[in-house]
C-alpha cells in the first residue's frame, strides 16, 4: 500500500488533478484505453 500512496503524492505533487489519477489508476488496473492518460497541449503528462 505504500506504494501506492507513493504514486499517488507523486502524482499530485506533478501537478494531476484527482480525476486524471484516479483513471491512470483504474488504467493500470484494468488496461482499459477509455481511461489511459491523454497528452494535453502545454503540459509533459501523457
Amino acid at each position: 500500500m505504500q506504494e501506492a500512496s507513493r504514486l499517488i503524492l507523486g502524482l499530485r505533487a506533478a501537478g494531476w488533478n484527482e480525476k486524471d489519477i484516479n483513471d491512470f489508476i483504474l488504467y493500470i488496473e484494468t488496461g482499459d484505453e477509455q481511461y489511459k492518460p491523454q497528452l494535453i497541449k502545454g503540459n509533459q503528462k501523457a
